[in-house]
């Protein structure tokens, strides 16, 4: 079981998720957590990462590190993202395995689970069928993580988890027309505001369906999951357990924002997975949930966005 003098090294610090877990484990005095930047270790170098885990010998790797971005991205470069989520996992799990580390969480996505899957979706329901084809480069990749996490433990009798969390916004996200839906409607309504535009474009039909978990949540989850050894699972969904269109999702952050205009959709552009709701059945029995409702959650972010890089897109 860990504490809070253990070693652990965050993979992806710098990223949206790891910025936000490295923050969250310093208000809980974790005193011991290794970082390394980009330009010092190179996560798609297999040497240099084995070398790394062995020469620092941590007690808990956790990888936050990964190739991200929304759909428009994911379906252009599938394989970029199929390579480098595939080779950053493979060298960090391996890694972790040669040099005797026992303990490790990796990070999936709901995007992961076949595109008509059934509702809401188990774990179990994993290679049950056809991977959306706008992210199937990301999908397969990590999808190939929760399986090498599996494998290890099986083999190698190791406890390595992989956590699979619905989508993500917060503090810290990219506000950009490359990131995930929330964070790019938040900046264009935003921008509305600001130049009194009649009406918004989105991309897709806005029937979409997606669970929002806040970023700051699902770092506290993640630090419940690693300091418990009660929790045998080893592959966890992670959400809210409650869906929203893409359009009352726009309306609801146009309320926030205190703007409102017509909403209009460019359905040449795909709209993803039509819906993707996790079943949350294997962490709610471990009594560990999301605390913050959506509503509280965007004011939040909307409030970190004016207060940090509203200025960058005016």
């Amino acid at each position: 079981m860990i504490d809070k003098n253990s070693k652990i090294f965050l993979a992806g610090h710098n990223g949206f998720v790891g910025k936000n877990l490295l923050k969250d484990l310093r208000n809980k005095n974790y005193s011991n957590i290794l970082t390394a930047e980009r330009n010092k270790l190179n996560l798609l170098e297999q040497y240099a990462v084995s070398s790394f885990l062995k020469q620092h010998k941590p007690d808990y790797v956790i990888i936050c590190a990964a190739k991200v971005g929304g759909i428009l991205p994911n379906s252009q470069k599938p394989a970029e993202f199929f390579y480098e989520n595939l080779q950053i996992q493979a060298n960090l799990i391996h890694g972790a395995y040669l040099a005797g580390i026992t303990n490790l969480i990796f990070l999936a996505s709901s995007c992961i689970f076949p595109r008509n899957c059934q509702q809401p979706i188990k774990e179990e329901y994993l290679y049950s069928g056809q991977f959306e084809p706008t992210n199937y480069g990301y999908a397969v990749a990590k999808s190939a993580g929760v399986t090498m996490c599996k494998a290890y433990n099986e083999q190698y009798n190791v406890n390595y988890k992989s956590l699979n969390p619905c989508n993500l916004y917060g503090i810290g996200d990219n506000f950009t027309d490359s990131g995930h839906a929330l964070a790019a409607i938040l900046r264009k309504c935003h921008l509305a505001k600001v130049n009194r535009k009649s009406y918004i474009t989105l991309w897709g039909t806005g029937v979409a369906l997606r669970e929002w978990l806040f970023v700051k949540d699902f770092a506290d989850i993640i630090e419940k999951i690693m300091s418990r050894n009660d929790i045998t699972e080893s592959f966890i969904n992670v959400g809210v357990g409650k869906e929203i269109s893409i359009l009352d999702l726009t309306k609801l952050i146009q309320k926030i924002i205190g703007y409102e205009c017509e909403i209009k959709f460019d359905n040449s552009v795909p709209d993803g997975m039509l819906r993707k709701t996790l079943d949350l059945s294997i962490i709610e029995q471990h009594q560990i949930k999301a605390q913050t409702k959506l509503e509280e959650g965007i004011k939040q972010t909307y409030q970190w966005f004016l207060d940090n890089i509203a200025e960058e897109f005016n």
